[in-house]
């Protein structure tokens, strides 16, 4: 079962997203509690016997954002499967849940990006019907 994560399961949204990008526990969790709260901003989890084994996180973006002609567009902020239930199309089912959300919130296109390395996440966008818009390589330096 997918459910639209509430206030009520920022601990088990904390927790996957901490292994999702390595960050520390009490920064992600304060960032959840603001964006959980947020209309545009949505959290997906699929639970399994009542425990979550995945989730996504999404939001509408009214930036540009590469390869986009329209605004807002749906994002996808994050997705993360745990190991032992991946290949079972359950990343598939929270991008579906995800481009709903933002059809329902008047988008027409949906987005995404991933590290220039992560062939696994490349793959599995492109599985998911993403087309590849652009490459870049950000820069800076410290003044």
């Amino acid at each position: 079962m997918i459910i639209h994560a509430t206030t009520d399961y920022i601990s088990d949204m904390t927790e996957l997203t901490s292994i999702l990008w390595d960050e520390d526990y009490d920064i992600l969790k304060s960032e959840i509690e603001k964006d959980i709260k947020k209309s545009d901003s949505a959290y997906f989890m699929k639970m399994i016997e009542d425990k979550p084994v995945a989730f996504a996180h999404c939001q509408l973006r009214y930036d540009y954002v590469e390869g986009t002609n329209s605004s807002p567009v749906g994002y996808l902020e994050g997705i993360f499967v745990r190991e032992e239930h991946r290949n079972q199309n359950i990343g598939t089912e929270l991008i579906k849940e995800c481009e709903q959300w933002a059809k329902d919130h008047g988008c027409t296109e949906f987005a995404s990006d991933c590290e220039l390395d992560n062939t696994s996440s490349l793959e599995f966008h492109l599985k998911n019907d993403f087309e590849e818009m652009n490459r870049i390589i950000c820069l800076r330096k410290t003044l």
